[in-house]
């Protein structure tokens, strides 16, 4: 008897017609043997209607406190999840995320799982239950509810197929799947039917919505094979693991992209040890994650040093680097809030020359201007107006020919 952890996104039980689909698509998997759990995201928009609730009655709301608010949206959606299973005749129980074990870090909205303690999970399920968890949440070890942040249900649901050591992990979503490009920007996206961890991470890292990264790392360090589907349709869906066959391994195989991208220049730097520490440590500290970083070519000692930032978080990352940029003598500190990213992920690109010259070739025959380029050993990254990637994002998924059905 086979045990899988299913998730369901907020769209998939956005209400109560929603929800009974997803109650029969699991009594289905019930109904072939299989021992299951189940973790689910809140109704709908339900997360950010609670955020603007919060904001409604404080401009700084405590962080502890609101975790404990967002955490309840997925309570409810477990719950009703857990009613129409039961009225169906099947035996189910809701269980929050602190008694299903998931246990993590004090930093809230951002909590980190430390370790998956699932031992109520496993006697639901030895009593015949159908076990549905509450995604995105967890709980420290001074009982305080704590978030996961944006993703953050998909990476319980690995978590606890790791932790269970489950099957598969299913996520089922509203898309069909990994896709070599988003659909809604090229309509003649393909559906990739398998893609290796590696991959998947880049392509999650640098835009594609459909899986977090913190659930791909997950998956890839405890070996679960996670499949990424539909909850709408019968689709196949993509299986994300790390057997992928040599005959898929080769080219470029997707296109990500991301409009949540500002950049902030630290102008006339002083070129001296310890100054990108003295930048960069503060930023750490309050939590602000940095993404590209350039520093340019040093002339009389002076340089200019670039990073990319969340768009989300560019007012807190300036406050942190403009009063430091002051104390250490550089001329200004300026930002970017217009910007977006587009890049091509292939594990074939590793040992092959060329990629990254046709990348600029065709983002010139666009007129498309790249500000910076990072890369990984499967990646190429540039980033350009935001204005600009749809354009990019098509005509890279045309001249790569990703329309054509692999």
């Amino acid at each position: 008897m086979a045990l899988i952890v299913q998730k369901y996104g907020g769209s998939s039980v956005a209400d109560a017609e929603r929800i009974k689909g997803v109650a029969r698509r699991i009594a289905q998997a019930k109904d072939k043997g299989n021992r299951v759990v189940v973790v689910v995201s809140a109704m709908g928009d339900t997360t950010d209607e609670l955020i603007n609730l919060a904001y409604q009655l404080s401009e700084q709301p405590s962080e502890r406190e609101l975790d404990v608010l967002l955490s309840t949206g997925e309570i409810v959606s477990s719950t009703l999840l857990t009613m129409a299973l039961r009225a169906m005749g099947y035996e189910a129980i809701s269980l929050t995320g602190a008694q299903a074990g998931i246990r993590t870090d004090a930093t809230y909205n951002r909590a980190r799982i430390l370790k998956v303690e699932a031992k109520r999970v496993v006697k639901e399920l030895e009593r015949g239950n159908i076990v549905i968890v509450a995604g995105f949440q967890g709980v420290t070890d001074d009982m305080d509810v704590t978030t996961l942040g944006r993703g953050g249900s998909d990476t319980t649901a690995v978590a606890l197929a790791a932790g269970l050591g489950a099957e598969v992990c299913q996520i089922y979503t509203d898309v069909e799947g990994v896709y070599t490009a988003d659909p809604r920007l090229v309509p003649g996206a393909q559906r990739l039917s398998e893609i290796g961890y590696e991959e998947m991470l880049e392509l999650a890292s640098y835009g594609a919505k459909v899986m977090h990264p913190r659930a791909v790392e997950l998956g890839e360090l405890f070996h679960v094979p996670i499949l990424v589907a539909s909850s709408f349709t019968d689709s196949p869906g993509t299986l994300i693991h790390g057997g992928v066959s040599m005959e898929v391994r080769e080219k470029v195989r997707s296109i990500a992209h991301d409009l949540d991208v500002a950049k902030i220049t630290v102008v006339g730097v002083p070129d001296q040890p310890g100054i990108a520490a003295a930048l960069f440590e503060p930023l750490a500290r309050a939590n602000i994650s940095v993404d590209t970083i350039v520093q340019n070519a040093s002339i009389n000692n002076i340089t200019d040093l670039t990073f990319t930032v969340a768009k989300s978080q560019l007012e807190k990352a300036m406050a942190v680097v403009a009063p430091i940029a002051k104390s250490i003598g550089a001329r200004e500190c300026v930002s970017d809030a217009k910007l977006g990213k587009v890049s091509i992920v292939g594990t074939g690109m590793q040992n092959t020359p060329g990629y990254a010259a046709r990348m600029f070739g065709i983002l010139s025959e666009q007129g498309i201007n790249i500000q910076l380029i990072t890369t990984s050993e499967i990646r190429i990254t540039c980033i350009i107006d935001e204005s600009k990637v749809k354009d990019a994002v098509r005509a890279l998924h045309r001249a790569f020919k990703l329309d054509i059905d692999k």
